[in-house]
């Protein structure tokens, strides 16, 4: 079992600047949890086109029209170009091959975006849900996304707009579902494909999207079918693509059965498929061609592929791979592949990334339909084999994903099942971050058919993956769903198990009060039902919510008692985190020698236990603990072997992190240009991530540095676009660092005045988010202010108040605010 992937997804980070002239310890909290699932997308994210189509034939005016009409029409903001048509029409790929080959003109991404609301059991997109998605995947922490839909679309925008991305938005339902996705920059393209005309879509350029022309359709035929037809054939081709209504999907499908059927006679087969026509006449013109299509294609099977092909109509999430398929048709895996690659030979399933298999949607409804013919307890066999391959996977992958163990029996190992191999950290989260949509289907169609044990062990399977990467308003919803189901059936540890679940995302989204009372009932529970795991698991979590809101002392209890039960019940890795914890507590109330010798304890256990990530953590924990204390060099060690240690994991996150922790000391070492150059290093790493809150993090570093080395006007500019940052990423508790760092260097540059007002607007809001400890900065940074302009009564009320709040949370800043503090008296007297 592995500790988190970043140590700051369980307790603040901290950092200290201290301002030598005068003494004075700073510490600016950065966010409390600036890596919980935020393990940063990679770039690949940016370019999620399907392949591109071997075989693309005609359009040509079409695809002309969009790869030269790219630019924002009059009264337009945007290129917005919807292209719209009945079902297999060939929407989609039209769209992929105009954005393939637009491609090189938005370097910054091509992003692919499925709304599936044709998509036989899936739900309708929810743009908000997308947006989660699409911010997430471009590097937006989770914890940074707003709840409403229009601050994620404000926030979306403003990622857009200095970027040139290509957004292709497939299978619209209406333009409500459409316009908050879309970029507000000129310099974008987005191209809607919609089974509808989307009239209510402002400022869209409409492209309907007709049947083929004949020569068209005949053309796409012979080169599907790989034949180079005579007249005499060239004249029966005509008349199947016009049986078929001139339809792509139609045609493809009979196409392929003749690429695979050499030998047989065009003339033949054209007059078999008239024939099928002849019998669907009741049917719609498309429907007609359609269906006759479907029928010829799936009666050509052999009849152990008709079976499989039904089997796939049970799945109820978008894509599938060959051990998801192994599970569903209960066959070897290897067999599994050879039928999925027949079926994509004959055009039945496309392959949405190597390995991956998704049926049209019209497809996937008719393979439903013929599956509702096939005996309930065979269906009903094939389903639960499904869900339990995922559910006993999902388990598996948990295992490398979750920071502690969960009390209760553990999941059994899989048995008869041929499952991936996931012996890494990286494949665990490789498995789930490809198989989400599928893991949400499968709960879905839990929930809905009413499973309740199932919908349990499926939602606790996925639990610390969505405390990693969100979206935590999703999270807390299937946490809320296991709740009701833990109710339903009557499973009194899985309730608690559950209410654990809920609080450590509620206090993730800043629902304290709330996560305290889930997690307080929750420890009550496991008490109850004498889990001590249970116990130890959520004093932890109680600790590390009381030190966020700044009632250190009441978190150093808890966590010892935490660490405590750990240890009474053998948990060497429980215990190491919550003696890391500790530590960093500690430390936060000037605490370092404690703090160092139980983190050195932690380091130890983690070694012991082989847990290089835990390791990594606490090194830089103890880094930042040394150059509290003054040990510069045996800082940067600790963090030149935490940085060898993230290098070795291939882990560019924790690189960035040490990397800045190693600039922080630097710069309290007074080694400003080594500082500059390092938390450089680190804001390079963050941004090739796209972690915008890395960024922000350094660029408050680097305005430090710069007022440091009397360059105050450079400082102001980078402090000014961290700040810029925290506001996209609606990040308050760093909005009010920044402030309080902007208004010292106001301060201390002849502007107090200036400097005051921006103390008073970072004290708001330390007290609007109940954060003791920024409140008292605010406090003491305004009292600094008022005593320059002379206001030396008001300067002591503030400071009065920013020594009262130091002291009530064990602070360390208190003693210089104390000294400060006696200075006043001393003037006024």
């Amino acid at each position: 079992m592995n500790t988190p992937e970043h140590d700051n997804d369980r307790a603040p980070a901290y950092i200290e600047v201290h301002a030598h002239d005068q003494s004075q310890v700073y510490v600016a909290n950065r966010d409390l949890h600036q890596t919980i699932g935020s393990v940063p997308a990679p770039v690949t994210t940016l370019r999620t086109l399907p392949r591109k189509l071997a075989n693309f034939t005609g359009r040509a005016s079409e695809l002309h029209r969009l790869l030269q009409d790219t630019g924002p029409h009059p009264g337009q903001t945007v290129a917005i170009h919807t292209i719209s048509g009945m079902p297999g029409v060939g929407k989609t790929a039209l769209v992929t091959q105009a954005a393939h080959l637009l491609a090189n003109r938005y370097p910054d991404g091509q992003l692919f975006v499925r709304l599936n609301t044709h998509t036989p059991g899936q739900r309708r997109a929810d743009p908000a849900d997308v947006l989660a998605t699409l911010l997430t995947s471009s590097g937006i922490a989770p914890q940074h996304l707003p709840d409403g839909l229009d601050a994620r679309a404000a926030l979306w925008r403003n990622y857009l707009a200095t970027r040139r991305i290509l957004l292709v938005l497939d299978d619209a339902d209406a333009p409500a579902q459409v316009e908050p996705l879309l970029p507000a920059n000129e310099k974008c393209l987005v191209l809607v494909t919609s089974r509808k005309r989307l009239l209510g879509l402002d400022g869209t350029v409409p492209l309907p999207l007709d049947c083929l022309q004949p020569d068209q359709a005949a053309l796409l035929f012979g080169r599907l079918a790989n034949r180079n037809p005579t007249a005499l054939e060239g004249k029966a081709i005509a008349n199947v693509v016009q049986l078929c209504g001139y339809l792509p999907l139609a045609i493809a499908l009979l196409a392929a059965q003749l690429a695979h059927h050499p030998l047989w006679d065009i003339n033949t087969f054209a007059n078999n498929f008239a024939t099928a026509q002849d019998r669907l006449g009741e049917l719609e013109a498309s429907d007609r061609a359609v269906a006759a299509a479907f029928h010829l294609s799936y009666n050509t099977l052999a009849p152990y592929q008709k079976n499989f092909f039904r089997r796939l109509g049970l799945h109820p999430g978008p894509e599938i791979d060959a051990y998801a398929t192994a599970a569903l048709a209960d066959i070897s895996l290897g067999l599994a592949r050879s039928r999925l690659n027949a079926l994509y030979r004959d055009h039945l399933i496309d392959e949405s990334t190597a390995g991956r298999y998704r049926l049209h949607d019209l497809l996937h409804a008719y393979a439903h339909d013929l599956a509702a013919q096939d005996p309930a307890r065979d269906r009903r066999l094939a389903t639960d084999r499904l869900l339990t391959y995922y559910q006993r996977t999902a388990e598996a992958a948990d295992r490398h994903l979750a920071d502690t163990a969960r009390p209760g029996p553990p999941p059994p190992t899989p048995t008869g099942l041929t499952v991936p191999c996931l012996d890494t950290r990286e494949d665990a989260l490789l498995w789930m971050r490809s198989e989400h949509p599928n893991l949400l289907a499968c709960t879905e169609h839990a929930t809905t058919h009413a499973q309740p044990t199932r919908v349990i062990r499926l939602v606790a399977a996925m639990a610390a993956f969505l405390r990693r990467e969100g979206p935590w308003q999703q999270a807390i919803a299937l946490h809320e769903t296991a709740i009701s189901a833990s109710n339903e059936c009557g499973a009194h540890l899985s309730r608690a198990n559950a209410m654990w679940d809920l609080g450590r995302v509620q206090y993730l989204v800043g629902a304290y009060d709330a996560a305290a009372k889930l997690l307080d009932d929750s420890h009550n529970q496991y008490s109850a039902l004498c889990s001590r795991l249970g116990e130890a698991n959520t004093l932890w979590d109680l600790g590390l919510l009381h030190r966020l809101t700044g009632n250190y002392n009441l978190a150093i209890n808890l966590l010892e008692k935490a660490r405590a039960q750990y240890q009474l019940i053998g948990d060497r890795i429980g215990e190491a985190n919550s003696m890391r914890d500790l530590g960093r507590t500690q430390c936060m109330v000037g605490k370092y020698d404690s703090a160092i010798a139980i983190m050195e304890k932690a380091l130890a256990l983690y070694q012991a236990g082989g847990d290089q990530f835990g390791a990594a953590n606490t090194l830089r924990g103890l880094g930042r603990a040394r150059y509290s204390i003054g040990e510069y060099e045996r800082a940067i060690r600790l963090l030149e072997k935490a940085r060898s240690i993230y290098n070795d994991l291939d882990n560019p996150f924790g690189e960035a992190n040490a990397l800045r922790g190693m600039g922080l000391v630097q710069r309290e070492a007074r080694n400003y240009e080594t500082a500059i150059d390092l938390a450089e290093q680190a804001r390079d790493l963050y941004q090739s991530l796209s972690n915008q809150l890395g960024e922000a993090n350094t660029l408050q570093d680097l305005g430090r540095a710069q007022y440091l080395i009397g360059d105050a006007d450079v400082a102001v500019t980078l402090m000014q676009q961290a700040l810029g940052l925290y506001e996209i990423l609606g990040n308050q508790l760093g909005k009010a660092e920044v402030l309080n760092g902007l208004g010292k260097i106001l301060c201390e540059s002849s502007h107090p005045q200036k400097g005051l007002a921006l103390h008073r607007e970072a004290l708001q809001l330390a007290r609007k988010l109940a954060h003791p400890l920024e409140e008292a900065r605010a406090l003491e940074g305004a009292a600094r202010c008022a005593a320059h302009t002379g206001s030396r009564q008001t300067a002591l009320v503030d400071v009065q108040g920013a020594v009262e709040i130091y002291k009530r949370i064990s602070a360390a800043e208190a003693s210089a605010a104390m000294a400060f503090h006696e200075a006043l008296q001393v003037g006024v007297s």
